[in-house]
């Protein structure tokens, strides 16, 4: 592997989400459904009303491919390594979580509580009732962020802390904002890191070996 040795994963990433899927796991297995969705969402203020409406659009494409795109102002990303490895990391787990969401059909917490009156929610935040699990916003904003930590040049690693949590945030605020249960943000988030983690293995290790026009690049962002 190498000077390409740091493109494999990043810690700065991949132990925090360690933490998250055992902290993850042992809510999962201790309480319900119902407790760990009203425990967030009924926990509310005006400025998470505000915060967490914003933060959820990091799990949007309508987000994710303008800031891709941005990246291209670096020179060391015009190339059609990065721009491979941008579309195979964050689509394909974009098509296996809605082939999983389709699959299970599972409903989202206004169906599931018949639009309840102790739920918060505001007029302005899309009402959504079908297909829950898994979370795609979670699955979109652990990819990106995912992706992004294995840019980092290796001196700016560390910033792969902050794109954990801006990706938890985003996790964090599909229940805020009534769209889903605590296991559709666990899961999703898996879905995300994981099959991220493998295509970009796959995009660096494989292709950029084997094809001529899609050599790694040598210098990550920042």
């Amino acid at each position: 592997m190498g000077k390409n040795k740091r493109y494999i994963y990043n810690p700065f990433f991949v132990y925090p989400f360690l933490v998250w899927l055992v902290v993850g796991g042992y809510l999962l297995a201790n309480y319900s459904k119902e407790y760990l969705f009203s425990f967030v969402n009924s926990r509310h203020t005006p400025f998470l009303d505000d915060l967490m409406y914003g933060i959820t659009h990091f799990g949007q494409a309508e987000t994710v491919i303008p800031l891709l795109l941005f990246l291209l102002v670096f020179p060391s990303f015009r190339n059609w390594w990065y721009v491979a490895t941008a579309l195979v990391c964050n689509l394909v787990p974009m098509f296996t979580q809605q082939g999983m969401k389709a699959w299970f059909d599972e409903p989202r917490p206004l169906k599931y509580f018949s639009d309840a009156d102790w739920i918060h929610k505001l007029p302005h935040w899309p009402s959504l009732y079908h297909h829950s699990f898994p979370s795609g916003h979670t699955e979109g904003a652990f990819s990106f962020f995912c992706f992004l930590s294995l840019l980092l040049y290796p001196s700016h690693r560390p910033w792969a802390t902050l794109f954990f949590l801006l990706a938890l945030l985003v996790g964090y605020s599909r229940m805020y904002l009534a769209a889903h249960f605590f296991a559709d943000v666990y899961v999703g988030s898996m879905v995300g890191f994981v099959i991220t983690t493998l295509c970009f293995l796959f995009m660096n290790e494989y292709l950029g070996k084997k094809v001529k026009w899609a050599k790694p690049l040598q210098h990550g962002i920042m």
